[in-house]
């Protein structure tokens, strides 16, 4: 029997899900969350074999949650649920090593079957998006703006970055000015949307 942790915040959504992954002879639901934060406590408590987790998630996201996971408890494998398809997000997925990847609008059985798969100790990812994963842009940022821009994203102002960088915050500023032009953002705000989006601040 595989022993199932399900993170998802939206109620019907969830019961939907349990409904359906309970009716499987070899899947079993032991643990429900609507919190990202939940997750960690909770699959240390009753040790499931997959943690299946909405990416957007209170508390604490999908992907952040799904790394402290593999930190706290290794042996239990994360397949993340998402509606969003979009290619950096799957990258993010990669990169914090989850084992699983599927859209939520993707048939039930896709979802016993990636399960299984997942528990057994292979990857289980929505094959259209890792294609074009594969194929996605590099970032145009360099290291420099890049860290510039994630501490921009943490809420951090230019006096505050520029202290913690040891530089001006002229130079600061300049490197966000640069970022957006690089971007082609509207502003800062938007071009942190981008580089998330695109999967360049993990």
């Amino acid at each position: 029997m595989i022993r199932i942790l399900l993170a998802e915040d939206m109620q019907m959504v969830r019961g939907a899900l349990v409904a359906l992954l309970n009716l499987e002879s070899d899947l079993e639901v032991v643990a429900e969350v609507e919190r990202g934060d939940e997750i960690v406590a909770t699959a240390l408590k009753l040790r499931p074999d997959v943690a299946v987790i909405d990416i957007d998630l209170p508390g604490v996201d999908g992907l952040t949650a799904a790394t402290q996971l593999r930190e706290e408890l290794p042996q239990c494998r994360s397949l993340i649920l998402t509606s969003l398809g979009r290619p950096g997000t799957l990258r993010r997925a990669l990169s914090a090593q989850v084992c699983g990847y599927l859209l939520k609008d993707a048939p039930p059985k896709e979802l016993a079957v990636a399960i299984r798969r997942v528990a057994a100790g292979h990857r289980a990812i929505d094959p259209q998006l890792a294609l074009a994963a594969w194929g996605g842009a590099e970032s145009p940022l360099t290291d420099r703006e890049t860290e510039v821009l994630r501490m921009a994203a943490e809420g951090a102002e230019a006096p505050e970055i520029a202290g913690l960088l040891h530089l001006s915050t002229g130079t600061v500023r300049n490197y966000l000015t640069t970022v957006v032009t690089k971007l082609n953002a509207r502003n800062r705000v938007d071009a942190i949307r981008i580089a998330r989006e695109s999967g360049w601040l993990l």
